[in-house]
């Protein structure tokens, strides 16, 4: 097995940098206010912060926009530009909708039902809940397009030991075959993880 390196880059001059948490996550919004609002309104995310330039720090660009913040939980911040002078906003035409995806964490599976249910009765459409073994999910999509999770954990210790004990393994196989790996097919076979030999 792979020695594990999980959060620890090596960077040049042999420094190791452990990274503590994400400090936000930004994608682009159609309507910064639509996007805030419903937020706030169908996740009950607190609005925490507006930024509006005329030009981009970073590049200097001379490109306005309202970049706006949500409290996410736990330290979390989920960040949306509106950048009006751009042409319309888009998704990858060659990726699934599937594929990109937020995924938030809520406490209980009444919380992910209680939240289905709402999201439902605001005519939001809602695929799920989806059992994953390790946590059950509800899938739906913003105003802008992006596609949301909420997820719930529903995972042992036994399940993470099994999956820890694979995930370099996996990694491995996967990089050479481009077939999924069947280290862990207990999450989809109904079998029980294997305990450590």
């Amino acid at each position: 097995m792979m020695q594990n390196h999980d959060a620890f880059f090596k960077l040049n001059g042999g420094v190791l940098v452990k990274i503590r948490r994400i400090h936000h996550v930004a994608y682009r919004c159609k309507d910064a206010k639509e996007t805030v609002d419903w937020y706030v309104k169908h996740l009950n995310m607190r609005f925490i912060l507006a930024i509006a330039e005329d030009f981009v720090p970073s590049t200097k660009a001379p490109d306005p926009y309202m970049h706006v913040f949500l409290d996410a939980g736990g330290g979390s911040v989920l960040a949306f530009f509106e950048i009006p002078n751009s042409p319309p906003m888009g998704m990858d035409p060659n990726t699934p909708k599937w594929v990109q995806h937020l995924a938030l964490n809520v406490e209980t599976l009444q919380e992910l039902m209680d939240a289905k249910e709402s999201l439902v009765k605001a005519g939001i459409d809602v695929l799920g809940p989806i059992d994953h073994t390790i946590f059950k999910s509800i899938y739906f999509f913003d105003p802008s397009g992006h596609r949301l999770e909420l997820a719930v954990e529903t995972n042992t210790s036994q399940m993470d030991m099994a999956l820890d004990r694979v995930k370099w393994d996996m990694l491995e196989e996967w990089s050479k075959t481009k077939k999924a790996p069947q280290h862990a097919k207990w999450m989809h076979d109904g079998s029980t993880p294997p305990f450590e030999t």
